[in-house]
């Protein structure tokens, strides 16, 4: 190969790198996002949500966000499913566990979290808890509980807040989210819409 030649394919090489870096990492993502903003804006932006329920694209207003699961602690709050995401819920850290189903430590984080999960809601020591109730998901973020869940902790979440339990069971109801495309999964209770919910409740 001659000299000439050789410049010739770095000279070609070098036009289609620029090329496709253009199109690439510059032309597409720009049509992608203007769609997103135009079409999914506040998905796009994160789906975040104020104290009083509505959304918002400004994270210094937010509370959370609708598609990530968070931590809620106290009685008054239904809770969500564990989480094993960093210390609980942590984006930079998602993933589950990777415990299989013959670790004796995950036998044992799952029987304890059985056993809180009684106690916290009420239950007898025998009583059968949703799955979702003491298992995290492959993500650790998810930000739904079952609805099986939801009713069991409404008994607590409706004492605490002297609330009769009618009103914490159509509050679920309002806020159950049903399968992905209208067939993929479980319906689902999302945690934080409904905590919002509940303390909008007078």
């Amino acid at each position: 190969m001659n000299v000439t030649t050789l410049l010739n394919h770095l000279k070609v090489s070098v036009i289609a790198t620029v090329v496709l870096a253009v199109l690439c990492c510059g032309i597409y993502p720009a049509i992608v996002w203007g769609l997103s903003q135009a079409l999914f804006n506040h998905k796009a932006n994160g789906s975040l949500m104020k104290r009083d329920g509505t959304s918002t694209n400004d994270d210094k207003d937010a509370v959370g966000s609708a598609l990530l699961g968070q931590t809620f602690v106290g009685a008054r709050y239904f809770h969500p499913r564990p989480s094993a995401a960093g210390n609980g819920y942590d984006p930079t850290s998602t993933g589950g566990s990777n415990l299989g189903p013959t670790s004796a430590k995950l036998i044992d984080a799952v029987r304890q979290r059985a056993i809180d999960y009684r106690r916290e809601n009420g239950l007898a020591a025998d009583a059968i808890v949703p799955a979702d109730a003491v298992t995290a998901s492959a993500s650790g973020l998810d930000p739904h509980i079952s609805v099986a869940n939801a009713r069991v902790q409404a008994r607590r979440v409706a004492d605490q807040r002297k609330f009769a339990i009618a009103r914490v069971d159509t509050l679920i109801d309002q806020n159950v989210d049903g399968p992905d495309l209208g067939f993929l999964g479980d319906p689902g209770v999302n945690v934080l819409k409904l905590n919002i919910a509940l303390d909008g409740l007078k």
